[in-house]
């Protein structure tokens, strides 16, 4: 028994959620860990050289089909590899690279699939995953069927990444990929770089619907500049158009973790709390005692924001002298 774990990379780098990967196979239990570096010729050493600790074993598979990225062509060369070693659990990432390949894999090696798990667990001699139904509103626990091999897509940001490094050293092979996959990389297109990220920052504090004005969002800008915080917020300001989408906090935006999320005039629909309720810890301001954000949060102030949130500023100006 064993489980792999596809690495995500993209020119080069390593991207985050990989470590996540591992820390969700390494916690599984289930046998060794190895991680699967897919790619062109040349490209897979530097991504196979900045693995996290917590992988037993580092398998390079090239191609150049394999070159850039192409789901189709991904799904291939591991379905022939996995149908050959036969491991436990297939884990990638329930990005834009995962949802191409993972569905197909499965498909090709009539295995079970759960893909935007939150977690995932044995269970019974199987495996157990959760993952958001209804727009986030629930979670289900999936049993999938048991197999010889499941697939599993990890939504990113769900868990901590694994640190350190791997120091193992890496098995390279060619892969087996049909001559004709149907589909050829063309090139990368760069979004554009947003001002922040704010899935790196520290500190959010972050505004919701109960801001009122756009003329008003000097207040929460005034509190995160004394705590050396980013200004995030929930869905409804990005769609009245009062912050850009890059600052969304939410099921649609992004899933965030920081050390501490302070939340102003948010009521706590599901949709915002699933992205923010593993923050270190949560802070709420709100005029309803009933908000449902103060079940998530560590401390909740009942209270006008207006009032609350320029006394929390002094405070802060005050401590830091």
């Amino acid at each position: 028994m064993s489980v792999w774990v596809i690495a995500e990379h993209r020119n080069g780098e390593l991207r985050e959620v990989t470590g996540e990967l591992v820390a969700v196979a390494r916690a599984l239990g289930a046998g060794p860990v190895t991680a699967v570096v897919l790619g062109g010729p040349g490209e897979t050493e530097a991504p196979a050289a900045g693995l996290p600790a917590g992988i037993d074993r580092v398998v390079r598979v090239e191609h150049e089909s394999l070159a850039g990225f192409n789901g189709v062509a991904v799904a291939a060369a591991l379905e022939r590899v996995a149908a050959r070693e036969r491991p436990a659990v297939v884990l990638g990432a329930h990005s834009a690279a995962g949802m191409d390949w993972a569905s197909a894999l499965a498909a090709g090696l009539g295995a079970p699939v759960a893909t935007d798990v939150l977690s995932l667990h044995r269970d019974d001699g199987g495996f157990l995953a959760v993952r958001t139904v209804y727009a986030g509103k629930l979670q289900a626990r999936v049993r999938l069927a048991q197999a010889p091999t499941v697939v599993v897509t990890l939504r990113p940001g769900a868990t901590e990444a694994a640190a350190g490094s791997a120091e193992v050293p890496a098995e390279t092979e060619a892969a087996e990929v049909p001559a004709e996959v149907g589909r050829r990389f063309v090139e990368w297109i760069q979004e554009a770089a947003g001002e922040v990220d704010i899935t790196q920052a520290d500190v959010l504090v972050s505004v919701g619907r109960g801001i009122g004005d756009p003329e008003d969002l000097d207040v929460a800008r005034d509190l995160a500049e004394a705590l050396g915080a980013t200004l995030s917020c929930s869905r409804p300001v990005v769609d009245l158009g009062w912050l850009p989408k890059e600052r969304q906090v939410g099921i649609s935006g992004k899933t965030v973790k920081p050390k501490v999320y302070i939340a102003l005039g948010i009521s706590g629909a599901f949709q915002h709390v699933t992205a923010m309720k593993d923050a270190g810890l949560i802070l709420a301001v709100n005029k309803d005692p009933k908000a449902p954000i103060f079940r998530v949060s560590h401390y909740g102030i009942v209270g006008d924001l207006f009032k609350v949130v320029p006394e929390l500023t002094k405070a802060v100006r005050e401590a830091k002298g």
